[in-house]
């Protein structure tokens, strides 16, 4: 399987999505924008997978590949591949699918717990997580309005919108299970300004005290980027199959 992933600043790395991809013999690829790299053809990768970052959806004026990039992502939902967006990631998705992306009522930044819903808790991609998870987020925006056939996953009490599906093939995360202690440390060290505490502002000693969760967080990605390869992969499979029988007819 080959593994694109688009990357905004140097800073926001994919994390414990590589070593995910690099466990599982899995090629990976990425689009740095902030160092002008350019987007590949789409049929150079299977899946893609959209990091954050600090900048709005809607700067284009500041930041031009925000236009290229947002038609790359709406191409590859129509080509059915599997996309994952993370943070900024879900954002832009979001957006290309017809939904709105607006400030949320109190910046989030720090481990707070999220709620799974129903319909996530009886899909077998998601049914691993404890109901109420504790999960890492740095955000100050939100998929505020989704399509109707978007599917809600998750809430905090902060943000009523943590987590969507869209399709069988598409999936917005607001929060960060990709952490690494690495990346939590060059968060803190890049923002110190905005860590003086608030509602849902965690301090940067408070921030660094969840060696534990950063451990769950990254085993509940590894699951669900496994349990979706495995559920493409039997996919692929069955349509293989509609192909070989329709051959033989």
């Amino acid at each position: 399987m080959r593994l694109h992933y688009l990357q905004h600043i140097e800073l926001e790395s994919p994390g414990s999505i590589l070593h995910w991809a690099e466990s599982h013999g899995h090629s990976v690829t990425r689009t740095l924008f902030s160092a002008g790299e350019s987007l590949p053809d789409q049929t150079d990768f299977d899946w893609l997978v959209i990091m954050g970052g600090p900048m709005n959806i809607y700067e284009e004026e500041h930041y031009p590949w925000l236009s290229a990039e947002k038609a790359f992502i709406r191409e590859a939902i129509d080509l059915a591949k599997p996309v994952l967006g993370i943070c900024l990631g879900s954002q832009l998705i979001a957006d290309v699918i017809g939904g709105r992306v607006t400030a949320n009522p109190l910046p989030e930044i720090g481990w707070w717990p999220i709620v799974w819903t129903e319909d996530a808790q009886t899909n077998p991609l998601f049914s691993h997580f404890p109901a109420t998870s504790v999960v890492f987020h740095w955000h100050y925006d939100t998929f505020s309005v989704l399509p109707p056939d978007a599917k809600i996953l998750a809430a905090s009490t902060a943000c009523r919108q943590q987590a969507f599906s869209y399709r069988d093939h598409v999936f917005g995360f607001q929060f960060h299970l990709e952490n690494t202690d690495e990346l939590l440390k060059g968060y803190i060290e890049a923002s110190p300004e905005v860590l003086s505490g608030g509602e849902y502002i965690q301090l940067p000693d408070e921030i660094l005290a969840h060696p534990d969760d950063v451990t769950a967080n990254q085993a509940w990605m590894d699951t669900f980027l496994s349990r979706l390869e495995e559920k493409f992969a039997s996919k692929d499979k069955d349509q293989e199959g509609e192909r070989d029988g329709a051959c033989r007819l």
